[in-house]
């Protein structure tokens, strides 16, 4: 897939399922990563992969989450459940760093650009994925329980397998309605 077509096709699923990333898929998913903008080369970047058994354990932290947030029942029932939603998700997290050229924003837009380049990675690989946030992304015990600092900011969990539905969805924008010329 040439990166013209990828940029152009590139949609995310929901319905995943197995196969997710073997360990060569894996390993060109973390370089794409690694190569995002990184004003000031401070790599502003923690990941988390989270696979097989231990998508378990994340959802006890969710459901923990949930439970000492104070979440609607129906919340705490389900929460359990979201990481079966895929065979493997990568944590993507913001490390901040004081620094006196690259600010916080910056930091964590770079992190973002980490997620969006390991969704690429994977779907330049047959694969598919979903960038979730929510909740989850903003729950100061879930960032407790992965032994984050406070200044860290999840900036989303990336889901990832294989499409268990092959439905190629059209544009849903018109270039010219978001772009002007000055």
């Amino acid at each position: 897939m040439n990166a013209i077509e990828l940029l152009l096709t590139r949609q995310s699923d929901a319905k995943l399922t197995e196969p997710g990333p073997n360990e060569e898929q894996l390993a060109v998913i973390q370089q794409a990563a690694l190569r995002v903008p990184d004003h000031g080369c401070i790599a502003p970047w923690q990941f988390i992969v989270v696979q097989g058994d231990a998508r378990h354990k994340l959802g006890d932290i969710f459901q923990q989450s949930a439970i000492a947030e104070q979440q609607a029942e129906k919340m705490i029932e389900r929460t359990k459940e979201h990481p079966l939603r895929a065979p493997m998700i990568i944590i993507a997290i913001a490390k901040y760093q004081e620094h006196p050229k690259v600010p916080r924003i910056e930091q964590i837009q770079s992190a973002g650009c980490s997620v969006f380049a390991m969704q690429q990675a994977a779907f330049a690989q047959g694969l598919s994925g979903i960038w979730r946030t929510g909740f989850f992304a903003q729950s100061p015990a879930v960032k407790q329980a992965l032994k984050l600092n406070e200044q860290d900011e999840i900036v989303g969990y990336l889901y990832l397998g294989t499409p268990a539905v092959d439905c190629k969805k059209s544009p849903r924008h018109k270039a010219v309605d978001f772009f002007s010329y000055l």
